[in-house]
This record gives C-alpha cells, structure tokens and sequence, in this order.
C-alpha cells in the first residue's frame, strides 16, 4: 500500500480493496519502523490519525467518495494544529500547541484526509538543507549521508521514502521546490495568495506560501484543489476563481511555448544538471512544444535582493517571540530585558538568529533607504521581467538547483554557499508567480529537478505540462533503494 500514488489510493479506497483505516494503520507501523533513519518527523498523531481514519471509512460507508477522503497526508510542522505542537522547528516553540487549526489543515481535514503527524524542518523555515532544526538534521533517503533540501525537507524525506503519498510545505525562496528536486518529487510552490496563509507561522510574510508536495502532478493537483481558494481571514488571499486542476492535466502540449532563460545555464550550474535539462526539453518538444531562447537580465540580483527582505519581514515577524506570552521563556531572568535577551538568545539557533540580526539591521534608521528600499525596487525590476518574458512564452523552464544533494554538514560553515543553493527559485517568490519543480534524472544516484514557472495563477498550466512529460517518462516513478 506504502507505494500507492495519492491518485491510486483514492481509486484503491473507492474500489474497496482496503479500508482507510487499514490503509493508517499500515503507514503508522511503516513510520515507527523507518523514520528512525530519517528524522523526518517532528510528532507523530497515531490516535487522531485512526479516529479520523475511521470516520473517513465511515463517510464513505454513507456514499461519500472524495479524492483525499481516507488519504494520508503530513502536515510541515509551521501548519497550526489544534491541540498538538506546532513547533516551526524550534526550541523557542517545543511547548506550543496551537489553539485553532491553519486554514490549509482546516481544508484537507474537511475533505477527509487522514494526517499522520508533523513534519521536519528547518527553523522558522530558514535553511536550504534541513540542518537548522532544534530536533536534528532529515537525512535524504535517496543517500543518508546526504541533506533532502530545506526547509521543507522532512515533508520531501517523508513522502520520497514512501511513509506518506503527500504532504504540505511552505515555500518562502524555494523551500518547497528545491527539497523537491533533491529527493525526486513534484513540488508546487502557488502563486502568491493562492493559498491560505492564516495559522502558517511566519517566516516573510510577502514571500511565504503554501503548497503541496507529492510523487506526481496528478497528486499535487488533488492536493492544491483542496487547499487553495480565498480565505476572509487572510489579508493576502486573493478572490480569484479556482481551475480545475484534474481537468487540464490532459490537455496537449501542442503549440506550447516554452521559454530558456540564458542566464540559468552560466557559471555555477552543474554540467550534468544542464543536460539533464536539455533532455527534459527534448522530451517536451516531442509534445508539441517549441522552445524560445529568453533573458531573465535582473536574476543576477535575486540573492542579494532576497536576502536583504526575507530577513527583514523575519526581524519583525519573530519579535512576537519574547519569552512573555508563548514559546519558551529563560529561567530566572533578573528583569525584563534580561527576560527577552536569554528567551530569544537561547530559544532560537544560529541561523535564525543570523537572518534576525540582518534583518534588524536592514531596517534600521539610515540603512533602510540603503538597503531594504533598493531590494524592494530591485524585485519590482524582476518582476517586470517575468512580465515581458510571459508575453513571449507561456512557461519558463530551467534547473531547479544549481547542485545535487550535499553531504549533511558540508556548508554548515559556509551560510552563503548555501544561499546560492536557491539561485533559480527565489525569483518565483520576489515576483510572486507559481513554480513547479518535477523529477528529470539521476546523476550518479542522486535525483535531478526541472523547475517550470508560469504567469500569476496558471498553477493548471504547470501541473499539465508536468502531468504531460511524466505520461512518457519514468524517473517520478524511482524509488531510493530500500524505501
């Protein structure tokens, strides 16, 4: 059962050939047995997983046939959940139980998937690798001795090594993508207020959103059809109508035009990756596509640009996080400021007190101007260029990282090294538009992504020219060897 598709256990349930329950009970023990190696999970919900389990086999005793109903899923441990840790990660939130459910847990919940427990990741969702957890580093199934990606690398371990079908993510600069690409998965990062973000823990609030990350793209849009849609109680949900997502996976690929951003194939990208990039454009145009040389000319100022704003939004959004209303609090502090500076010293890690002191720094009085507002211009200008890109093709496609799978602690040392990791994903997130990262290969083992990215809200457009290439190739359908 473990090496269902989401899409196969719903027609598997439907058809009766096992219950959810079954289906629950089976993946718990597989969990119990397996995680162990991975570290993938951060708390794992048995008796509410059965309880609902069960209802779902209930609901569907009465008629009911939902997708999802009965479907297990895991949630990234930034999701809130009612009565269960919703950590981010984090020492400075290992108490916190939330007390409501995200929006996006409310929808798949309502829709009868099964959740089995929270997932690993980076703290507060900073790290491109998985390492900056408070509960220790998610190793990639594809290699133990190598990261998954970050920071949503446990939901990746954890649906590569076949414990869940699905899982949700949240992707501020590649977090769902790039862990996506480095354990063999398809991984959509929607466009920007396309999912709810109430009850998802903050890292940057104009960058973060919510998405699905699962084996194909059929499963990824089972999974977006439920969990996007506008949310009154999110100020940035954008009231836009939803497509059918299972509907336009079938469409051809005839007449597609697909994009090549010249800057994607300069220095610093893998020369294998490259190929294997080349291969998955060939592949396409045997559909119908044809392919256009484009330029992309302000990518070259992503980085810098990115991490001039994430830190910024993160300096304010973690300042909520004081040691006096929730999270962790410093033993015996002499006053409040000593309160707030051993809370916060020792209740967050390196990184996230890194990103904190840049960020802090960015916005302070006569660097702003300097810094914050320049980064704020320079992602207009990006933006612009995805504008005058999209009127001359409909998707653009290009590696998803520059690199394979690092050795667990390699760039520990060397925090802009890994920075650079997410060179082709942020620019989805400064400008807002959707990107999807499929399986393209292998190179010596270990799994390549292609990212696609589209125009604002054409998430139907990537999950169909990635439903279409995975219709004649094999490499989503690879599973790391004793998973």
């Amino acid at each position: 059962m473990h090496q269902l598709t989401l899409a196969e256990i719903a027609r598997a349930l439907g058809d009766k050939q096992f219950s959810a329950e079954e289906l629950t009970r089976s993946l718990l023990t597989r969990i119990q047995q397996i995680d162990p190696q991975l570290n993938s999970f951060i708390t794992v919900t048995e008796d509410r997983a059965l309880a609902q389990a069960q209802a779902a086999d209930a609901r569907r005793a009465k008629g009911e046939n939902g997708a999802l109903l009965g479907a297990p899923i895991g949630h990234k441990d930034l999701f809130c959940t009612q009565g269960i840790r919703t950590s981010c990660g984090s020492k400075m939130l290992d108490n916190f139980e939330a007390p409501y459910d995200a929006t996006v847990v409310d929808r798949l919940a309502a829709a009868g998937a099964v959740s089995l427990g929270k997932l690993n990741m980076d703290e507060f969702a900073m790290g491109s690798a998985n390492e900056s957890s408070h509960y220790g580093p998610v190793k990639n199934p594809w290699d133990l001795s190598r990261v998954p990606g970050g920071s949503s690398g446990g939901s990746a371990a954890a649906v590569a090594a076949r414990l869940l079908p699905a899982a949700t993510g949240s992707d501020t600069g590649g977090s769902i993508r790039q862990p996506a690409a480095l354990t063999n998965l398809t991984g959509l990062k929607p466009t920007y207020g396309r999912v709810s973000r109430w009850g998802m823990i903050a890292y940057a609030s104009s960058l973060d959103q919510g998405g699905p990350l699962a084996r194909t793209a059929e499963d990824c849009a089972l999974m977006l059809g439920v969990m996007a849609g506008f949310d009154p109680k999110d100020s940035t949900s954008v009231d836009q109508p939803l497509d059918d997502y299972l509907a336009a996976l079938s469409k051809p690929l005839t007449g597609l035009r697909v994009g090549l951003p010249k800057e994607y194939f300069g220095e610093g990208l893998d020369s294998k990756i490259a190929d294997a990039v080349m291969v998955a454009v060939e592949a396409l145009k045997k559909l119908g596509a044809t392919v256009k040389d484009i330029s992309l000319p302000n990518m070259q100022h992503a980085i810098p640009s990115y991490y001039v704003i994430a830190p910024a939004e993160a300096s304010s959004n973690l300042s909520r996080f004081d040691g006096v209303r929730f999270g962790y609090r410093c033993e015996n502090p002499v006053d409040l400021t000593d309160l707030y500076k051993r809370s916060r010293a020792e209740g967050f890690g390196d990184e996230v007190r890194r990103r904190i002191m840049v960020g802090t720094y960015a916005l302070s009085a006569g660097y702003y101007d300097a810094y914050y507002l320049k980064a704020q211009k320079i992602r207009r200008l990006i933006k612009n260029d995805f504008v005058s890109a999209f009127a001359e093709v409909d998707v653009i496609l290009g590696p998803t990282t520059p690199n394979l799978a690092w050795k667990l602690g390699e760039k520990n040392n060397d925090p802009v090294s890994a920075y650079l990791e997410d060179i082709y994903t942020i620019t989805a997130n400064l400008a807002g538009i959707p990107g999807l990262s499929m399986p393209a290969g292998f190179i010596d083992g270990l799994p390549v992504g292609v990212q696609l990215l589209a125009p604002y809200f054409q998430e139907s457009r990537l999950l169909n020219v990635a439903h279409q290439y995975q219709q004649v190739t094999e490499w989503h359908k690879q599973a790391p060897s004793g998973f």
